[in-house]
């Protein structure tokens, strides 16, 4: 079973930040059916947990539900992150989730990006601020971003093209769990971990000599 975690990061609801998330999760689901793998999603609005990531930050400590979500995050095949733009950027509220993350913890996850925002012009956000932020996580972002802005919503040929064409490459990207143990890491004695003392790398450096 391929399990992915939507995140949203809208602050109002209904929201259009949730909305799109909606769109893409339902196509992503359809593009894996007809890739013949059973899907479980589940959709998290990152604003139910704002008290518990300000606690984090204070303590450096996540605890109760948002440990168990940031496990779910870390257990999941893949994530579709969508998040409102304010002031040209993604939000306060979702750089904080992923500021809490330990490191490498999304490390080779495929990652969707979406936004929403008040305005056309926003659209560019996704491209000089969601996915350096995912590149920096060493995710493996899909190469369509979807941005919905209030026109989008009307014009709807257009944004579902979008919408599918980014759960398609999201798709391609997720392998099925059953496939995962062929990239195994080599056996222990396989592995030449045998250190060369400092002294014998010096020794080589003085007899070489400048």
């Amino acid at each position: 079973m391929t399990r992915i975690v939507v995140l949203a990061a809208g602050l109002r609801q209904p929201s259009s930040t949730r909305l799109l998330a909606d769109r893409l999760s339902t196509a992503t689901t359809a593009a894996l059916a007809q890739r013949g793998q059973a899907v479980e999603v589940e959709t998290v609005e990152l604003r139910e947990y704002a008290r518990e990531l300000t606690n984090h930050l204070l303590t450096g400590f996540a605890a109760g539900r948002l440990a168990e979500l940031i496990e779910r995050v870390a257990e999941a095949d893949a994530l579709i992150v969508v998040s409102p733009i304010f002031s040209g950027s993604y939000s306060g509220l979702f750089k904080t989730f992923f500021d809490v993350l330990e490191p490498g913890l999304l490390v080779g996850k495929p990652v969707l990006i979406g936004a929403t925002g008040g305005t056309a012009r926003h659209s560019l956000a996704l491209e000089y601020a969601l996915r350096p932020l995912f590149s920096y996580l060493r995710t493996v972002v899909v190469p369509t971003a979807v941005y919905a802005a209030p026109e989008d919503w009307g014009s709807d040929a257009q944004l579902s093209d979008r919408v599918a064409r980014a759960a398609g490459e999201l798709a391609d990207l997720i392998r099925p769990r059953t496939s995962r143990s062929s990239s195994v890491e080599p056996a222990a004695e396989e592995i030449d971990d045998e250190l060369v003392p400092f002294e014998r790398l010096l020794a080589g450096y003085r007899r070489e000599g400048p």
